[in-house]
């Protein structure tokens, strides 16, 4: 399952969940959001496996994405591509 590191407030953040409810994706069926606001275990995660302190923070197996809009054309691609993102 794919892991979106975000924190509520993060507008960045915000416009990769919009776009993910837009695009039919589910929490807990698609995909799983995990806190990553600063001090949290969430955001060390994000930093030891893409090296630097930055949400949103997409990991889909062996892809690990930052940018909100890339992120989002990732997810688009995937479910033009695949029919799902599953």
């Amino acid at each position: 399952m794919m892991k979106l590191y975000q924190f509520l407030t993060c507008p960045y953040c915000a416009y990769v969940r919009d776009h993910f409810s837009r695009l039919g994706l589910k929490e807990g069926k698609d995909y799983e959001l995990v806190e990553a606001s600063r001090g949290t275990p969430g955001r060390e995660e994000v930093i030891r496996l893409g090296g630097i302190s930055q949400v949103p923070f997409l990991v889909d197996g062996e892809i690990l994405m930052y940018e909100s809009r890339d992120i989002v054309e990732y997810i688009k691609d995937k479910i033009n591509n695949l029919g799902n993102v599953t």
